[in-house]
């Protein structure tokens, strides 16, 4: 099989992964693992003096990614050496066997977990049915699953305000940002962003316990962030055309109110939802982006589909391109570097 038919297989059967069967269980996901592995180093990390505090929290962020990279490309590299039986390289761009397919499969699963689209709806729907049925109580717990802010007592206009939010900013997190990586760096890339984006999520404050420890992280998540963020507009934009949306308004906010966020990367796809979407976004005495009133439930569904669409797109002429063009030739080369390094050791 040629090289970029088997590239473009694996982009597309992880969205199909990703639409038919969404993310495994918690308790067995990879980003769970990673996150009690880092709980483990946060109480064992000793602080002292902030140049020494900040290298450790760097070292932490070489020690995860070390981990959760080597071990699905060693998984990656052994399927085509041990079930394949030919070098990686000739698997690939050879006839096609056993050890490809498999490959392509566990290739995609793998990269599948680093990114998600059809969470958005999974997570909100719930949400919505409690809102159609008046429960604010049910729909304002099932909130605080999604987001960090204290959600007890809240309307159902800030609800619903609070659903948008987080799916117009993880679409730039959970969807634009793990699969350009990965387009440009294979699985490397991919987990790359994923251990720094949920690194900065548990230890990206700046607070006396983790200003220091979390501040490579965190910066590195605004620098891996830096063009995603400012990519996904285009993308909300050309979706909004989906769902009786305004391209024109999504970029217009978001280039005027994209500095109302306090992260320097979120408040662009943010914006641009919101004004595609042609509602405001609100958290309580931190912002208010957006024109128009509050969103209603039926704008939480717009704003998903919008985001599916988006994913899409981005996938369709982003991700699969740069995948083809680099992405899986680095990812080959490690691959066929570990092997190496094995054959040397053993």
């Amino acid at each position: 099989m040629d090289l970029w038919i088997t590239a473009i297989l694996i982009v597309m059967l992880a969205l199909l992964i990703d639409a038919v069967i969404g993310d495994v269980p918690n308790a067995i996901h990879p980003l769970r693992w990673m996150g009690n592995i880092l709980n483990r180093l946060d109480k064992s990390i000793k602080r002292k003096g902030r140049k020494g505090t900040i290298f450790k929290g760097f070292m932490s962020y070489l020690f995860v990614l070390f981990i959760f990279a080597f071990i699905t490309l060693t998984i990656l590299a052994l399927i085509h050496t041990k079930i394949g039986g030919d070098p990686i390289d000739a698997g690939i761009l050879g006839t096609t066997n056993l050890g490809e397919i498999i490959w392509i499969i566990v290739c995609a699963f793998i990269f599948k977990l680093t990114f998600a689209v059809i969470s958005f709806r999974r997570h909100c729907k719930p949400i919505q049915r409690d809102l159609k049925n008046g429960d604010l109580e049910s729909a304002a717990a099932r909130v605080q699953m999604i987001v960090s802010r204290n959600t007890k007592g809240m309307d159902a206009p800030h609800i619903a305000s609070s659903c948008t939010e987080t799916i117009s900013e993880n679409y730039a997190d959970s969807v634009c940002s793990p699969t350009f990586y990965f387009g440009l760096f294979g699985i490397f890339g991919a987990w790359m962003f994923r251990c720094t984006n949920l690194m900065d999520a548990m230890w990206g404050y700046l607070n006396e316990k983790y200003g220091d420890l979390g501040y490579f992280p965190a910066k590195f998540d605004d620098v891996l962030g830096y063009v995603t963020s400012r990519i996904s507009i285009v993308f909300i934009a050309m979706a909004s055309v989906f769902v009786g949306g305004s391209p024109r308004k999504a970029i217009s906010t978001a280039r005027e109110q994209h500095t109302m966020t306090p992260s320097p990367n979120s408040g662009w796809p943010m914006t641009a939802a919101a004004g595609a979407l042609g509602f405001s976004m609100e958290k309580k005495d931190v912002y208010v982006m957006g024109h128009g009133e509050l969103p209603t439930i039926k704008d939480i569904s717009r704003c998903y589909k919008m985001v599916e669409i988006a994913a899409f797109l981005f996938f369709l002429l982003v991700t699969v391109p740069l995948f083809v063009l680099i992405g899986v030739h680095i990812q080959i080369w490690m691959e066929d570097a570990i092997i190496r390094l094995f054959e040397a050791i053993f």
